[in-house]
């Protein structure tokens, strides 16, 4: 059951870039393709030495990981033999491909820079990065928030060419391999990195980096793997791609999962089975948690880029959006709708003689006094300071007055401590024929300025 559960996890976070089953007898070459192939038995592919479980290199030299069990299969596929260029760190695999001492390059995201030199074929796999810090850091929603935080990136990595024009605001520290760029967060020597879901998995589990945690997502950052092949070989790019679409998903789970799932040998402690599993299992579980967590904070920050902190109404960027909606609504239906525009009297002097603390609690309750005598269609936001602005959907002048009067009465009726009572007065007005939302608003403004000038506590009309 575990088992299954693991599955259903990777499947989840990795999607496939494949298509549907094809046979490789079925690959249709054209006959420029088939004379490639018959010139070209034998290809060379620069990898990456140590970045397993996608790919990486034993101690004896032979390349194996999730890309080397899929170039395997699109070698077969296609009748290239395609062997492993000998390197040993990236960088020089990088070099030897920018030096034509291999063809193709394995497993690698498509970027300007790379562009340089290769082209690139269909994704063999697509698999999304996410943001590793220190269990103690908090959840990072854009990373253009972050201020004086070093990042630290594998160097000659897509992620390292795209932060270094994409997020300028962080401090770069470049890394011979993933194992360093988690060590440095672990020694609290670097704050970050964005790494692959996989990799970071299988990276947190093995090292034992439980200090570590998943912060974030960077959608944009998505690994879409591909192979790149050299701009002099297009034909071979070609070739390349309709290979690859014969890859099946079944072919892609089945290789994937060879790597990502714990291997029972036929000789085993089945405690320690047990405990490997369960072990695996929670901490798939945690990322799948992490990342439900991720979308419930995403949702209540956009509540809060829409809400006044104080009162808990609509702030004055909602009040203007929803303003405009309402319009619209008008001009497509022509039924009105009315403001009501309030702005608490002398509450100046509120501020000056028992505090701002205190002034802030009258602007809350009249906020909840205004909620609660509403009725449910009206949209009430904090317009600026002490003035609040109510749109009320269809609905004409007289029934706009009386409402606000009614409103006029309850805020009248308030009590406060140090027998403070308020008032408030009441500017309101309906939407016209051929009338902009400013003229609306201004209408409001002058009923508002007026019933200050009469005497305040009173509704006017505008």
């Amino acid at each position: 059951m575990l088992k299954i559960i693991l599955l259903v996890l990777i499947n989840f976070f990795v999607s496939p870039s494949f298509a549907e089953e094809n046979s490789p007898s079925n690959i249709q070459f054209t006959q420029q393709e088939k004379d490639y192939i018959a010139s070209h038995p034998s290809i060379y592919v620069c990898t990456d030495p140590d970045w397993y479980p996608f790919e990486a290199i034993d101690q004896q030299g032979n390349f194996y990981g999730i890309s080397a069990d899929l170039i395997a299969i699109l070698s077969h596929r296609i009748g290239i033999n395609i062997s492993r260029y000998p390197t040993k760190t990236w960088a020089q695999s990088i070099k030897a491909s920018k030096d034509g001492l291999c063809e193709t390059m394995s497993f690698l995201n498509q970027t300007p820079e790379r562009e340089e030199w290769l082209v690139f074929t269909q994704p063999l796999m697509s698999d999304p990065n996410v943001i590793i810090t220190r269990e103690e850091h908090g959840f990072v929603a854009n990373l253009n928030s972050l201020s004086n935080h070093k990042i630290a990136v594998p160097r000659d990595t897509m992620i390292e060419e795209r932060i270094q024009n994409d997020y300028p605001n962080l401090k770069m520290i470049t890394t011979e391999d993933e194992r360093e760029s988690f060590r440095l967060i672990d020694q609290r020597k670097a704050d970050l990195t964005i790494r692959s879901l996989i990799i970071a998995a299988y990276t947190i589990r093995n090292e034992g980096w439980f200090n570590l945690k998943i912060a974030g997502q960077v959608p944009e950052y998505t690994n879409h793997l591909r192979m790149g092949v050299l701009k002099n070989q297009p034909i071979l790019k070609s070739i390349l791609d309709k290979g690859i679409a014969t890859i099946t998903l079944q072919e892609r789970d089945s290789i994937v999962n060879n790597y990502i799932n714990v291997k029972i040998e036929k000789s085993f402690d089945i405690y320690l089975v047990l405990q490997i599993l369960i072990g695996s299992f929670l901490i798939f579980a945690l990322l799948f948690w992490w990342i439900r967590k991720l979308n419930s904070l995403n949702k209540q920050l956009e509540v809060l880029s829409i809400t006044d902190r104080l009162t808990g109404l609509y702030n004055r960027l909602k009040t203007d959006e929803t303003l405009e909606k309402e319009h619209m609504r008008f001009k497509r239906t022509q039924k009105t709708f009315g403001v009501i525009l309030l702005d608490i009297d002398f509450f100046k002097k509120v501020n000056d003689q028992y505090g701002h603390q205190f002034g802030d609690d009258v602007l809350k309750a009249i906020a909840n006094t205004l909620q609660t005598h509403s009725r449910e269609v009206d949209i009430i936001g904090r317009w600026g300071g002490e003035e609040f602005l109510i749109i009320c959907p269809e609905t004409e002048l007289e029934g706009l007055f009386t409402y606000a009067e009614k409103l006029r009465v309850v805020v009248e009726d308030l009590h406060f401590a140090n027998d403070y009572q308020t008032t408030a007065s009441f500017g309101i007005a309906c939407c016209q024929n051929n009338e902009e939302v400013h003229q609306l608003i201004e209408r409001a403004d002058r009923a508002l300025y007026l019933a200050k000038k009469q005497g305040r506590n009173q509704v006017v009309s505008g």
